[in-house]
């Protein structure tokens, strides 16, 4: 229970710590590296992060060195990014903000904001500049076919044996076939092939919470979540296996490059497999800080974030 309280602090907390005035600016700080960081992604040859207090965090040699980005008009947390190329890119956050930055993250935009409640959206994904989807808090789905001009709420079926669509949708990541994945709730994982506009449930076995997902090299699926869950699938989302870890901490994020993955989490948990996720060894970190987003470079060496901020790499 300590690990999920932990998370729930990390992803969730923030309906009583946001803002009551989210459209006040994310203060400048000499500390912003040390701030709760929740999403990273690659811009071009950029590294872009986003976490607590509108923190957005921009690196261009690979995660040596990190500055604040120049304007970000919330200050609310931000827990998900996504970039098409390196200019152009979107974040989220609670009050169900959406900004965008067409200049690789030095300077965003409102799109969509709600200020009447704060429903967080947690993560999003863009297919390309005009396609996107974003979710969140009890089954809030958004889509975009206007690159965020306007963004539509989608309704989506109950899941099975439930009487109505309130799970939290966590996390979410694609294939290269344009399948997208959202982690959720009640072991279950939902996906769409239709750029987010309709949701079949794919039942993992499990009935706790996952917080993140991938597609491998082979285009199975791997999923993590509470209690050191780690679960890996075929292709099609069926036959799904528990990969034994020694950890109970919660799988908070995965990321894959070439046949090298890394799933982390709470309390220093790291774990890697370097055949395609075949067999993984864990390797926690030695100071135990949690874990709360991964980066691969391209010779595989991981840039990490935690919830006191960028880990200093090795």
């Amino acid at each position: 229970m300590r690990n999920l309280i932990a998370l729930l602090v990390l992803m969730l907390s923030a309906l009583s710590q946001a803002s009551p005035l989210p459209t006040v600016p994310a203060a400048k700080t000499a500390n912003a590296s040390a701030a709760t960081l929740l999403s990273v992604t690659w811009a071009g040859e950029r590294t872009v992060a986003v976490g607590d207090h509108g923190v957005v965090l921009l690196s261009d040699d690979r995660g040596q060195h990190f500055r604040q980005a120049t304007s970000v008009p919330v200050s609310t947390p931000l827990t998900g990014v996504s970039f098409v190329d390196a200019r152009q890119g979107w974040a989220v956050g609670h009050w169900g903000a959406i900004l965008v930055t067409r200049d690789g993250g030095e300077n965003w935009q409102v799109q969509r904001l709600s200020s009447a409640e704060d429903r967080p959206l947690f993560a999003v994904h863009f297919f390309n500049p005009t396609q996107g989807v974003a979710v969140g808090l009890w089954s809030l789905v958004l889509t975009t076919d206007d690159g965020g001009k306007t963004w539509i709420e989608q309704k989506i079926d109950a899941p099975p044996g439930a009487s109505r669509a309130d799970l939290n949708l966590m996390g979410l990541f694609a294939d290269g076939a344009g399948h997208l994945y959202a982690t959720a709730e009640r072991g279950q994982l939902l996906r769409s092939d239709d750029q987010g506009k309709h949701w079949r449930y794919l039942d993992t076995g499990y009935s706790g919470t996952l917080w993140t997902g991938a597609v491998l090299g082979d285009g199975s699926l791997l999923v993590g979540g509470q209690r050191g869950t780690l679960l890996h699938s075929s292709a099609d989302g069926s036959n799904w296996q528990r990969v034994p870890l020694q950890s109970k901490s919660s799988v908070t994020a995965i990321d894959v490059s070439g046949r090298a993955v890394i799933a982390v989490g709470l309390d220093g948990l790291m774990v890697r497999s370097d055949d395609g996720g075949s067999s993984f060894h864990e390797q926690p970190s030695s100071d135990g800080v949690s874990l709360t987003a991964i980066l691969l470079n391209g010779d595989t060496s991981p840039i990490l974030f935690s919830r006191r901020g960028v880990v200093p790499q090795r």
